[in-house]
């Protein structure tokens, strides 16, 4: 057999033995929601279209969760009222599967074809390991919008399709017009001085807005008066499952969570992830950009249930692209793999759930809040890089030492690409 042919099929029994461990890992550690979140919005469809009440009038039997979503999102959602239990779950689950699917090949195609690996057999990796991640999994088993977010953002910011700088800015505002969380990536345009694309963003999401009040003038005011601001509607904050500073402050103290505090926080975190996201764009690195929003949503968001941890994921890639993109053998490579492998790994654990009844202690402190920590670490470390048509070009990251200095055995001062060195900056 020639050496080729015995590579493929080596590759496709790794495949096939990671797919199975992969499937009895999930079989044991993945839980079952039942698609809950699928059921809310579905039953809140089927009672506004049906049953003649209004949508946000609507909690799941037996709980308190209602449709907490804009009224475009419920415009969206609308063909849902028409579908059968059944097919609302093919629908979710395919829409989740393709999108991820195809966000994971534009962000790791470039680094298998950069280090000359066989393509198909890294996605196939790829999907199997992301199927693992916990945030993933959860998004699937609930139901959930996230990675239709995701994917959206970053088409967007990324200009994954052609053309796609004359619609810079479409894809985050109608994301902003579906859940207001992702709007944080319009002042992410605004920061690193997008002005065009900010404006196109607001837009969209304001004639979104306006298209959704027009066709549901009800529903929308229930909506921006009432519904908003009942956050009674999305859970407490004290839940593990809540990995934002909001939900560390929570948990420290249960009966005042302090908001001051929180507020303090948050503003901190903002003028970090500003700095970092200007020096990102000052080099063009739009892949940085949206990680780095990515991880500064999940933070300062009041309420980041693990599902929604899925914006991490960009992070998670770059490193693995970074860590490879540095020289062969080097310290720094050894370091950016090893903090991929190492983050994967706790988001994929399920360890905050360990301290679920119980998260007081220094032991709850640190492990409850696990991915909060991660998310910060993100936001802080994640190094920068210009890229370039053919590959990418690892650059200083304006004073973040831990994953941007020199390898020792390189000339100070230098950074590598395939082939030649690039000056840092």
């Amino acid at each position: 057999m020639a050496q080729g042919a015995r590579r493929t099929v080596g590759q496709v029994a790794f495949v096939i033995v990671l797919a199975v461990a992969v499937t009895g890992f999930l079989s044991v550690a993945a839980v079952r929601h039942g698609f809950f979140d699928l059921q809310v919005y579905r039953g809140a469809l089927v009672w506004w279209v049906h049953d003649g009440g209004e949508i946000y009038d609507y909690l799941k039997p037996g709980t308190q969760y209602g449709f907490t979503y804009p009224p475009f999102a419920a415009l969206l959602m609308l063909p849902m009222a028409y579908l059968s239990w059944h097919a609302a779950i093919v629908v979710s689950v395919a829409a989740g599967v393709a999108t991820s699917a195809v966000l994971i090949w534009w962000l790791l195609d470039p680094v298998s074809r950069r280090a000359g690996w066989t393509r198909w057999f890294v996605f196939a990796v790829a999907l199997c390991l992301v199927a693992a991640f916990e945030p993933m999994r959860e998004t699937i088993n609930f139901g959930q919008v996230n990675t239709l977010l995701l994917f959206l953002v970053a088409v967007d910011l990324l200009r994954l399709l052609p053309g796609g700088s004359r619609w810079a800015g479409v894809g985050v505002g109608l994301a902003t017009a579906i859940k207001l969380t992702p709007g944080i990536f319009i002042v992410y345009l605004l920061v690193t001085r997008r002005w065009r694309a900010a404006v196109t963003a607001s837009g969209t999401a304001t004639a979104a807005t306006v298209l959704a009040a027009a066709l549901f003038p009800d529903a929308s005011r229930e909506f921006w008066t009432s519904a908003l601001w009942n956050t009674g509607r999305v859970g407490e904050l004290t839940f593990v499952s809540n990995q934002s500073l909001r939900g560390v402050l929570a948990r420290l103290d249960p009966q005042n969570p302090g908001t001051l505090g929180w507020l303090l926080l948050v503003a901190a975190t903002l003028v970090l992830w500003a700095w970092r996201s200007r020096v990102a764009a000052s080099v063009g690195d739009e892949a940085t950009g949206l990680a780095l929003t990515g991880a500064v949503m999940c933070l300062v968001s009041p309420v980041t249930w693990v599902h929604h941890l899925v914006w991490l994921l960009p992070g998670l890639l770059l490193l693995v692209d970074r860590g490879m993109a540095a020289p062969p053998g080097g310290r720094r490579r050894r370091l950016l793999l090893a903090t991929a492998a190492i983050g994967y790994a706790f988001l994929t654990s399920r360890i905050v759930w360990a301290w679920e009844k119980d998260f007081t202690g220094l032991d709850g402190f640190l492990f409850s809040n696990t991915y909060v920590w991660i998310s910060l670490a993100m936001l802080g470390l994640l190094p920068v890089a210009a890229r370039s048509s053919s590959c990418s070009a690892v650059v200083e990251s304006a004073g973040v030492p831990q994953f941007d200095e020199p390898d020792r055995g390189s000339p100070a001062g230098q950074r590598h690409r395939i082939g030649r060195p690039l000056t840092v900056r």
